[in-house]
């Protein structure tokens, strides 16, 4: 007996892989669905850049001949993946959500894309995002927004917005995002799923286009800290091409989920619960604490003092590496190229005019070609946020100015990763809210960069010391709005992070929540 459309949409990832196996639903009949929920509600929420819906069916069926004809099928065998658009997909359009990188295809695979289609995930579509990865609303898109769909007048969070989108929308039942200061966490605690940051070097970055490369992340999205687990156990592990992925053995996240919460001890980090919380969100999380304490947790207060500096060295650091990684965007090697003709025709009508007047200051300080070529492309490729962090982190590594700016960002980086090391001799992971204020309106931060800059606030930390973090859903707003928990815990820890949060599920209900539009 098949599966009705609306119990496939309202299945967790785990559910789905289970129903495959035992072939109570084809990849196929899968895979339309989700694709049939994208065409009925993506044109509100915005959340897919890319869709091939020819090729996920063909990829779908030639898994369900593989399974038909007796032969082994990967983990994922049948069920459909979304993919941020910051990782390359060979054959297929990887824009970044720029106007630079409009029409790259690139000619390979991410390895976490390979490593998806060695697992017989069907690849469903690319989602949007902020340019680039920069912003966190996924306002910044070069394209369109996405809309939250808890509401439609807000914001589904940055810059993995479309990942996390998509699945509170029952688009896909698993995504790929990335995060490089709360991008996978802050979108899944607005849009009420879950989301997992792993350490630096559990997953390779090779294929990734890069923001801010000592920061960047790439981590599986999904309804619950099961799916998680199940899409990190495809995406871990070693890779040769990658020089910053970590030589270690990726464990069994799905048989570690299991294990009793009895005697863990979780670490309640005091500067999270300051002015500028929402107040929902603080009852939210405490309300989250005394779950983990009925289920045999022990908690204990533990100080990260110098997390009130997270975002002023993020917002230095992670501007610094986008300067020198976007610096190769020039409109001569690949990406956009702004109208020769017309760039050629200014400059020379410019030109005469200079001659005209016989300024030959004017003349002297004019662009030749090749400068106005990469002025031009530069100007008319890049969006807004973009070019605010590259002049950022050009300024803060100019002459002069790298010592005060940059170097002493690298001190308080240490400084920070130093705080968890101490909290984590007393606890074995840190709790507290993953955003200081629920989905705000599409169009409010816009104008204050700061303001959106301070979305990150309990996010940042956790990229610049390198652990892992994770969100999962723990309440609603008054509004109707999801509430999001974060989780961290030490380097290379990422079992003891979906352990706690598989337990908190279980005995919660708040991630089996879903919007009315999939209802």
């Amino acid at each position: 007996m098949s599966l009705s459309n609306n119990s496939i949409l309202n299945s967790t990832a785990a559910d789905l892989i289970e129903s495959l196996r035992s072939k109570k639903v084809s990849s196929v009949e899968l895979t339309t669905a989700y694709l049939d929920q994208i065409k009925s509600h993506d044109g509100q929420i915005q959340a897919f850049l890319h869709v091939d819906r020819d090729a996920a069916l063909a990829a779908a069926k030639a898994i369900d001949d593989k399974r038909a004809a007796g032969k082994p099928v990967g983990k994922l065998a049948g069920l459909p993946v979304a993919i941020k658009d910051v990782i390359c997909t060979e054959g297929v359009r990887t824009t970044c959500a720029s106007k630079m990188l409009e029409n790259f295809v690139p000619p390979y695979d991410a390895t976490v894309t390979k490593k998806l289609k060695q697992a017989d995930a069907v690849l469903i579509g690319k989602t949007n995002m902020d340019e680039f990865a920069m912003g966190g609303s996924t306002e910044n898109s070069a394209f369109h927004p996405t809309r939250n769909p808890w509401d439609v007048a807000r914001v589904p969070g940055g810059s993995s917005g479309g990942a996390a989108a998509c699945l509170a929308a029952s688009m896909a039942p698993l995504s790929i995002g990335t995060d490089t200061g709360g991008s996978i966490r802050q979108p899944a605690a607005f849009c009420g799923v879950s989301g997992l940051k792993p350490t630096y070097g559990r997953v390779s970055r090779y294929g990734l286009v890069a923001f801010a490369s000592s920061l960047d992340q790439i981590g599986p999205m999904g309804h619950t800290a099961q799916d998680c687990a199940i899409l990190l156990e495809v995406l871990a592990g070693h890779c040769k091409n990658d020089s910053t992925s970590a030589d270690l053995p990726a464990p069994a996240y799905s048989d570690e989920i299991n294990k009793p919460l009895a005697g863990l001890k979780i670490g309640i980090v005091k500067e999270h619960f300051g002015s500028g919380l929402n107040s929902e969100i603080g009852a939210a999380v405490q309300a989250a604490v005394k779950v983990y304490e009925s289920l045999g947790a022990k908690t204990k207060e533990v100080s990260l003092p110098h997390s009130q500096f997270g975002i002023a060295t993020y917002y230095i650091i992670a501007p610094c590496e986008a300067s020198s990684n976007l610096a190769r965007y020039d409109g001569v090697h690949y990406g956009y190229r702004c109208d020769e003709k017309s760039m050629l025709a200014e400059l020379a009508a410019e030109k005469a005019a200079l001659e005209k007047k016989n300024d030959k200051e004017g003349l002297r300080k004019l662009d030749n070609a090749l400068i106005r070529l990469y002025r031009q492309s530069r100007s008319e490729g890049f969006g807004p946020e973009v070019k605010r962090r590259i002049m950022l982190g050009t300024f803060a590594l100019s002459a002069g100015y790298s010592d005060k700016f940059y170097v002493k960002a690298l001190q308080v980086r240490r400084l920070i990763r130093g705080d968890y090391d101490a909290a984590f001799k007393d606890v074995d992971f840190i709790l507290g809210p993953t955003t200081p204020s629920p989905a705000f309106k599409l169009g409010e931060k816009t104008d204050d960069p700061l303001a959106m800059y301070l979305e990150d606030l309990y996010t940042v930390t956790t990229n610049l010391a390198g652990i892992p973090g994770m969100s999962i859903p723990c309440g609603f707003t008054s509004a109707g709005l999801p509430i999001g928990l974060q989780l961290q815990g030490r380097p290379f820890e990422e079992e003891c992070l979906l352990r706690a949060a598989h337990g908190f599920q279980q005995a919660t209900d708040w991630h089996n929540r879903r919007p009315a539009l999939v209802k």
